[in-house]
């Protein structure tokens, strides 16, 4: 390589080095402008279809429900309260059940956790995995998970329990329901304010 008087660096080789930078430029164009795109169409997803048909509706909606009152849940009752079907949103994690309406913009229908919604969501945030393939249709005790896996569930946990108000348990199969006084239901809601 020589400097060609200008400041520019010239090859040996002449125009199939040239070639070789220009080729390579506009594939760094192609990449970024793609990179770009990707970006532009993730932030679409994630503000633009949340104020779409019904979308303000649906968070004032959400907004206006009461607090809710300390119970168990089956899997199938959990999964009445998926956003769509009633506008309260709950998930279970790690075997207790978490109000999450407030985070409708995430966990709503259209949100990028939508698919946690009016489930357990354990397995799927111990494997980072979005999929319907990481949601288990019956119970999932999660024996199958290795430490790292049930520490993240534990962390996740801990991230759920400050943020949205804890309402009751996930129940395994054939468990009965526990009873809750309103003076269990007040105090558990005054501590987390």
């Amino acid at each position: 390589m020589a400097d060609d008087g200008q400041g520019r660096l010239r090859t040996e080789g002449g125009r199939a080095g040239g070639a070789a930078v220009a080729s390579g430029e506009i594939l760094l164009g192609v990449g970024l402008l793609a990179l770009a795109l990707l970006a532009a169409y993730r932030l679409y997803l994630r503000w633009g279809t949340r104020n779409g048909p019904g979308g303000a509706a649906r968070q004032g909606e959400a907004a206006a429900l009461p607090r809710m009152k300390r119970r168990d849940f089956s899997l199938e009752q959990l999964r009445e309260f998926d956003g769509a079907r009633n506008p309260r949103i709950l998930l279970a994690v790690n075997g207790k059940v978490f109000d999450v309406t407030k985070g409708s913009k995430f966990y709503g229908p259209e949100g990028p956790y939508g698919i946690f919604a009016g489930r357990d969501a354990s397995r799927g945030l111990a494997t980072f995995c979005l999929d319907k393939d990481a949601l288990r249709d019956e119970y999932d005790d999660l024996s199958d998970l290795n430490a790292v896996q049930m520490e993240s569930v534990r962390e996740w946990e801990m991230q759920f329990k400050e943020k949205y108000d804890y309402v009751g348990r996930l129940l395994k199969p054939g468990e009965e329901p526990s009873e809750y006084t309103d003076e269990e239901d007040t105090k558990d809601h005054t501590k987390q304010e």
